[in-house]
């Protein structure tokens, strides 16, 4: 959901997407405009996280939107962002203004998803972000955390194939549990 003040955009995240077999977590920053919209995570036709996912647990990611997340929750991974909501003009995280960032609240989430021991960053502004306003005040131990890199087509620095080979790391994580 987004609501305009002034020339910035108020975007509010959506619900975790996760069950209580979620033994990873995925985290994006916020998503952008075209998820938004569309009321999905990674909706726009470029970012290439649902292509990622589709070949590492074994599904087509032309399934619809309903399927691909029952994919993921069978197979032990949530989705979520680390901010609830923040200011920005556009889709593009350097353009969130970092002073309006309010975090989910990650201890609720720890407590209720237990089984939860990998947390993948989807870039380096849900790192950072998680990092500054969440970690903090987590109290949460054993938790292993990697930055994986961007699926948005904004990171164009790295190929499809590079992509996916870093994000293999999910696939490890999750035969370790």
């Amino acid at each position: 959901m987004m609501k305009r003040r002034g020339t910035l955009a108020i975007a509010r995240s959506f619900p975790p997407i996760a069950d209580a077999n979620a033994r990873v977590l995925v985290l994006g920053s916020m998503p952008g405009t075209a998820s938004l919209l569309a009321g999905r995570y990674y909706a726009h036709p470029c970012n290439v996280f649902w292509s990622i996912m589709g070949d590492l647990l074994a599904f087509s990611p032309a399934i619809s939107y309903a399927q691909r997340t029952r994919r993921l929750k069978r197979a032990g991974v949530a989705m979520w962002d680390v901010m609830a909501c923040c200011e920005r003009e556009g889709s593009l995280d350097s353009s969130i203004d970092d002073a309006s960032i309010v975090p989910n609240d990650f201890r609720a989430f720890f407590a209720t998803h237990a089984r939860v021991r990998h947390v993948f960053f989807n870039g380096v502004k849900a790192r950072d972000c998680f990092w500054r306003t969440v970690l903090p005040g987590l109290g949460v131990c054993g938790l292993r955390f990697a930055r994986l890199p961007s699926t948005s087509s904004a990171h164009a620095s790295l190929s499809l194939a590079g992509k996916l080979q870093a994000w293999r790391a999910l696939v490890d994580a999750l035969a370790e549990n």
